[in-house]
């Protein structure tokens, strides 16, 4: 369909379209008068009838009450038990062996002094960062005089020392 559109469109085109077809000049000719080319109004009944094939045909599978979804009574692939597939001992018993292998080095793993180690630092930087988010937002809340640390009823000499002392505290500025 593209082809015989755009063979009307440019001379290359059409050369390519009469070579397609014959070499002549006639076929040339035949080209730029496809019978074949759908008229406009059957490119619209087309786009119109698609939208249109395709709601019948989910009102058609979906006549029987459906209550879980499009396909609620296909039970699905799972539902159909696979080949008993071969079982090999030394297969089984490799397997047991890792997995009795895995156990142990995941024992030693969480019993190791490393970790222990590291779970405590990860605890005390947890406290230690939960402090320092706590006193920033203490600061602020007294520079703006919102919150907890508000500053409201403070002369300005008693404020500065108060966010000056705060800032010290945290460790800021």
């Amino acid at each position: 369909m593209n082809m015989v559109s755009s063979c009307c469109a440019s001379s290359s085109t059409s050369t390519l379209c009469s070579h397609k077809l014959t070499h002549t000049k006639r076929s040339s000719q035949l080209c730029h008068q496809n019978p074949i080319s759908p008229s406009p109004s059957h490119i619209r009944l087309l786009h119109k009838s698609i939208p249109l094939a395709a709601s019948a045909s989910i009102l058609l599978l979906c006549s029987s009450p459906a209550n879980a979804g499009f396909l609620s009574g296909f039970s699905g692939l799972e539902s159909i038990p696979g080949p008993q597939l071969p079982q090999f001992d030394f297969l089984t018993k490799f397997n047991e062996e890792n997995q009795k292998k895995y156990a142990e080095f995941d024992e030693r793993f969480k019993s190791s002094p490393v970790l222990k180690d590291l779970l405590e630092k990860s605890k005390l930087n947890k406290q230690r960062n939960k402090r320092e988010i706590q006193d920033k937002y203490c600061i602020r809340g007294a520079e703006w005089g919102v919150g907890d640390c508000s500053t409201e009823g403070m002369t300005q000499e008693e404020r500065d020392e108060f966010i000056a002392m705060l800032k010290k505290k945290s460790g800021g500025d």
